[in-house]
């Protein structure tokens, strides 16, 4: 009990600071810290939005977006901006702990039925694992060498077993790479960005029988299709959407945000 306080007091206290400290960009970026600090927060969120704008995204300023929502109670945009940091900087535990508070706190489920391979995989960025796929083939390579050329029994077994193992290392890390990368550009998942979102058995507003379930804001669906149709002069989205639980049901593009 006494971790989980002292767990939560952090993070609690990471998010009200977080965005106060200065960090290098656009004179935008800069103000926006600022005004962050002067409990300013709808400007802070302006001059964020600019600094995007002058120096391009990332995972830090997605950071501090969502530390700024999050000072307004917007708990849709807080969650959604959270997520996107994650999806730049995976390796982050910060903003994850940030993330899994601010659903704890709002009571708002965060299991999307992720494997534990898959979880584990999610928290380096593909730059990482790529990173470690090139040091564990030049480790195979040498250790190839080792074993071509070592003079001794002993230190032959060494270099084919070491290069079996780095070998290995270098595929696996390849292939989390390549998932890494897929995940980062899928954007196949979006998060309920209005006070409660009402999902229908079909692809129009659902009344009566036609309503399946309600989501409240925060809550994030992984998209499976999406159609438009036209209701007068008026076309709207709807996505096809999957609950962390297994439920599907269509919803307007208007209820959810895209990660």
């Amino acid at each position: 009990m006494m971790i989980s306080i002292i767990k939560t007091t952090i993070a609690a206290a990471a998010i009200i600071l977080g965005s106060a400290a200065a960090w290098a960009g656009s004179n935008a970026a800069a103000e926006a810290g600022k005004a962050y600090a002067a409990q300013d927060y709808n400007k802070a969120l302006e001059l964020y939005g600019q600094a995007a704008k002058a120096d391009g995204v990332s995972g830090k300023l997605y950071y501090n977006i969502a530390n700024t929502h999050y000072r307004l109670k917007d708990r849709g945009q807080a969650i959604l901006y959270y997520e996107r940091a994650l999806m730049l900087d995976p390796s982050n535990s910060q903003v994850r702990a940030d993330l899994e508070f601010v659903r704890e706190k709002w009571q708002i489920s965060e299991d999307t039925g992720a494997s534990v391979a898959a979880d584990t995989v999610g928290r380096l960025s593909t730059n990482t694992w790529a990173t470690i796929a090139v040091v564990a083939f030049l480790l195979t390579l040498l250790l190839a060498a080792a074993y071509v050329a070592a003079p001794s029994v002993a230190l032959r077994k060494v270099g084919f077993f070491g290069a079996g193992v780095t070998l290995a290392v270098c595929v696996v890390a390849n292939v989390c790479a390549i998932y890494m990368y897929g995940r980062a550009t899928s954007h196949d998942c979006a998060i309920v960005t209005v006070p409660q979102a009402t999902l229908g058995t079909a692809p129009r507003q659902p009344k009566g029988k036609e309503v399946a379930f309600k989501l409240k804001e925060g809550y994030k669906v992984q998209l499976r299709d999406s159609v438009s149709s036209r209701n007068g002069l008026v076309t709207e989205k709807w996505y096809d959407v999957e609950t962390s639980d297994s439920r599907r049901a269509w919803v307007s593009a208007k209820s959810i945000t895209i990660i």
